[in-house]
């Protein structure tokens, strides 16, 4: 995230770039981890809190606003969210032998209605979701029914109540290195849409 954090940065947000275990631990610890962050970060802050996100990142937000004062919540940016789980993971957890790569977060977000995603319900913030349709990942994107990004499917990375939504032709790995990106993103936190 570290160009995507510079060009914010350029643009005059302050920028906190939250990292997290995300093999190690599950996802409750992952947004304890996120609660102290915030807590660190901005707890005196008057003006609203923006999230960009990344993947799982996206999800951890989702938990944390589901049990969280909303108070200080600005806007809302996710790159390649599972949104609706992930195929790829529910594959993976699956198995026992391929169980263990994804960590116990990982673990967390299945298809299915076990799978974290699907316990959280529709987005009641301002959200904006780009999400890829390019993938380097041959295995990964049969997995996946329609287009994706290798790890996501454009789909999955839906959720009901966003404001925006946008396929940008990206993977996974690299999408939050684009410029285009970038600009959508600082342009949904300045304005709540993506440009035309």
């Amino acid at each position: 995230m570290a160009l995507l954090v510079e060009r914010l940065e350029r643009a005059n947000f302050r920028v906190v770039n939250f990292s997290y275990p995300s093999t190690s631990e599950p996802i409750e610890a992952l947004v304890a981890r996120l609660r102290e962050t915030i807590a660190e970060c901005c707890a005196e802050e008057s003006d609203r809190i923006h999230f960009v996100t990344h993947s799982m990142g996206g999800i951890l937000v989702r938990v944390y606003l589901a049990q969280h004062s909303r108070s200080h919540v600005g806007r809302v940016v996710m790159l390649s969210p599972p949104n609706q789980g992930s195929e790829i993971a529910q594959a993976f957890a699956e198995s026992p032998i391929l169980s263990g790569l994804l960590g116990p977060a990982g673990s967390q977000l299945g298809t299915d209605s076990a799978g974290i995603a699907h316990q959280l319900g529709p987005a009641s913030f301002e959200l904006g979701i780009l999400t890829g349709s390019r993938s380097l990942n041959p295995i990964g994107s049969w997995l996946i029914p329609g287009a994706d990004d290798g790890k996501v499917g454009v789909e999955r990375a839906r959720l009901e109540g966003a404001d925006a939504f946008r396929v940008i032709p990206a993977t996974h790995t690299f999408i939050m290195n684009r410029q285009d990106v970038a600009d959508e993103c600082i342009q949904f936190l300045r304005e709540g849409r993506f440009s035309e």
